[in-house]
């Protein structure tokens, strides 16, 4: 059996115990080196909710303005369509840098988690 990094370990341990439903999705959150991508997904029916990205951003701005932002977009896509309650799934990756201004965006334009 292959041996497994460190973040897909972190990541199976996490979503153990993670699990969206219709009243309280999952916003599950990936960064690769150039991008961040998030959405909120119902795991009941295993359909995605809302997306959003950075890949038509600006790529000048830094990185963490532009994961801000993502979490601000996503926010504001989601309680147009009334979700206001989520749970975050950062994915197995550390809790800062990029995937905290996600958070924090979100947090800003109303999301709780």
């Amino acid at each position: 059996m292959k041996q497994l990094g460190k973040r897909i370990r972190r990541h199976k341990s996490i979503r153990k115990y993670l699990i969206g439903v219709a009243e309280k999705p999952r916003l599950a959150v990936f960064r690769s080196s150039k991008y961040i991508y998030a959405q909120i997904i119902d795991d009941s029916s295993g359909k995605t909710l809302v997306s959003a990205s950075d890949l038509k951003m600006d790529q000048k701005s830094p990185k963490m303005e532009r994961a801000e932002k993502v979490g601000e977009n996503l926010a504001k896509f989601a309680l147009k369509k009334n979700i206001s309650q989520v749970i975050f799934d950062r994915g197995g990756f550390l809790y800062h840098g990029r995937i905290q201004k996600l958070a924090d965006g979100a947090r800003l334009r109303g999301l709780k988690f």
